[in-house]
């Protein structure tokens, strides 16, 4: 019964949690389905991400070490959007386990 129930969190709340992950739309699913597992497991680590991203704008006009982190935010945001569309619980390497400690 519980994986039934899981299941359709997962089945319904696919695009709103692929949606965490686009900046400070991860707002959305973090307080419009708080209810939903899924949806908050995603739009926290989408949380994490746009955090990051606000303190990398200190330093994306460095080149190279600026545009390494715009780019790893990207591929972050890419994989993040494609694995809650996809019905996975993808944890970002590094930044995931920030967005465990996340309680809201």
């Amino acid at each position: 019964m519980e994986d039934k129930m899981l299941d359709k969190d997962v089945e319904d709340n696919k695009v709103i949690a692929a949606i965490g992950y686009v900046w400070i739309l991860c707002l959305v699913p973090l307080f419009l389905k708080r209810h939903s597992k899924f949806a908050q497991f995603h739009a926290k680590q989408g949380l994490v991400l746009f955090i990051v991203e606000i303190f990398g704008w200190l330093i994306f006009w460095i080149p190279l070490v600026g545009w390494l982190l715009g780019v790893l935010i990207l591929i972050f945001a890419i994989l993040g959007i494609m694995n809650a569309l996809q019905g996975n619980y993808w944890e970002m390497p590094i930044l995931g386990k920030y967005a465990k400690k996340i309680n809201l």
